[in-house]
This record gives C-alpha cells, structure tokens and sequence, in this order.
C-alpha cells in the first residue's frame, strides 16, 4: 500500500506521513504533479488559508494534477484546508471576496458566525462525529469516539447527497464529505488517536468506490 500526501506549503504533513506509518501505509511527500497524477491514491492534507493555498496551487500545477487524478478514480481523502479548498469557493480571502477553490466538488465554505458567547472561532478541540450516510473510510466510527478539529470556516455541500458526516458547534456543520472516488475530512484523523488512525487504515484499504 502507498499513496502520495501532496506537498502545496500549507503545512502539518511530517504528522499526516507518521500517522500513515503507523497504519502500514508508506507515504511519500511531493509536490510534482506528474507523481501525483500517478499515485496510486493520494492524501490532500492542509492548514492554512485558503488564498495563499491556491496561489500556490495554481503556481505549481498541482491543483490541475489533483483535478486529473480526481477524474481519473484515483482515492483521494482530504483533510481539513484539503477539503475546503476542495469545494468551489471560501469566504476566506479576496479582500473580501473571498477565494475561488478547485471545485472538485460543489459547494462553498463559510466562517463560522456563532450566538453563544462561550463559544469560540476557530473551533479547535474535540468532537464528536456523527455518520449520516454510510461509506468505507468511516466505517466503524461509534458514537464514543471524537477527533480532533482547528477551523475558523466550515464546509457547506451543495449537494445533501456529499454530506457523509456532521457534528456541531452551537449548529451542525458538515464534518465530513465524500463523491465517488473523493472524501474528505474537516477534523485532522492524523491527530486523533486511535479513532483517527482506523480511518486512515480504513482509506489505506479503500479502492475509490462508495
């Protein structure tokens, strides 16, 4: 088993590659889209802001490889600025505008506006997930378990049908998505413990299909 975890600057992936170890699934770190279009499946991590990730993108081809290995069925799982960018467009940068992403999947990405004062942005701490629509790589999650989550903005599919997972903070948000040979994560599986190395041996495993 191997898989690519795509090097674009934004950060966190020495922790995505150990965690991917630990699940017997050798990693290699690049950012040459020609290796990343031949990865036999492909880890989209990501901290960060959106902007500066797709300025970087763009520059290197990358964003255009992981767009060619998305068509092509390679398993691609996302995690947390991964899945955002992922969607069609953030809120987050643009000098207000905010940011046209890769849209690999429809939908948009908004700031979290929240009521309770006791509340803060980003959302950053454990919680629990909660699986509304069956798929391998999420497989096995009970409703004891919690990840870990860093965000300030959060996924809203255009399609119900993309939403695989939610939890809330004041309201529910969607936690995690899939299509086809795509899914994808808000929270960090490499920084979850055990919760989050079954889903990454759960991804090692998987072959594209939901």
């Amino acid at each position: 088993m191997a898989a690519v975890v795509v090097d674009y600057d934004a950060g966190n992936l020495m922790s995505v590659r150990r965690a991917c170890r630990e699940v017997g699934l050798a990693a290699e770190i690049s950012g040459d889209p020609q290796r990343i279009r031949a990865a036999p499946r492909i880890i989209f991590p990501g901290v960060g802001a959106a902007g500066s990730a797709m300025r970087s993108l763009t520059a290197s081809g990358v964003g255009e490889a992981l767009a060619d290995a998305f068509r092509s069925g390679t398993p691609i799982l996302g995690i947390c600025l991964g899945l955002q960018i992922s969607l069609d467009h953030s809120e987050e940068g643009g000098c207000g505008s905010g940011t046209r992403t890769l849209g690999l999947l429809p939908g948009r990405v908004r700031r979290f506006r929240l009521d309770d004062p006791a509340l803060k942005v980003p959302h950053m701490g454990w919680n629990a997930v909660r699986v509304v629509r069956p798929h391998p790589v999420l497989a096995g999650i009970e409703a004891r378990d919690e990840f870990y989550f860093v965000h300030a903005y959060k996924p809203v599919p255009a399609r119900r049908a993309d939403v695989l997972a939610e939890s809330v903070y004041e309201g529910v948000f969607c936690s995690a998505l899939g299509c086809a040979n795509y899914v994808a994560t808000q929270f960090h599986p490499e920084k979850s413990g055990r919760a989050g190395l079954r889903l990454l041996a759960r991804f090692a495993e998987w072959d594209g299909r939901a």
